[in-house]
């Protein structure tokens, strides 16, 4: 069996609420509470489990996604009034970025966690920084 991640803990001021968000920007269905976590299946392999969380620490989650499903979550982004940008440290310029051939944006949730959509994944480019 490949190694794969099936599941990681998102810290959330509202748990119900960011399983939410994410879930509707990504075009995924949320269906309630599972223990006392807030699961958002992305995919038949991994799970972003939310957690309330009195002081959630900001950490970054990467999607790969093809182009319609980025061009779909791009809209959905925009039409959330979600400000989003093209690096990491430019967040909020309202442009894509078109690195390693593809295409991506960051953009933050209100629990301070950095979210990226991609359309070209850069680990296996041995030439990429």
């Amino acid at each position: 069996m490949t190694l794969q991640l099936d599941h990681t803990i998102v810290p959330a001021h509202d748990k119900v609420k960011s399983a939410q968000f994410i879930a509707g920007i990504l075009g995924l269905e949320y269906h309630g509470t599972w223990g006392h976590f807030a699961p958002v299946k992305i995919n038949e392999t991994l799970t972003l489990d939310f957690d309330d969380s009195p002081n959630p620490r900001s950490s970054h989650y990467a999607f790969l996604a093809s182009d319609e499903e980025f061009d779909a979550i791009l809209d959905r982004v925009k039409a959330a009034g979600v400000v989003f940008g093209s690096g990491p440290r430019s967040r909020t310029d309202g442009e894509i970025n078109h690195r390693w051939g593809g295409r991506g944006f960051y953009f933050e949730c209100e629990d301070g966690h950095i979210w990226e959509v991609i359309t070209h994944t850069y680990g296996d480019d041995p030439t990429s920084p």
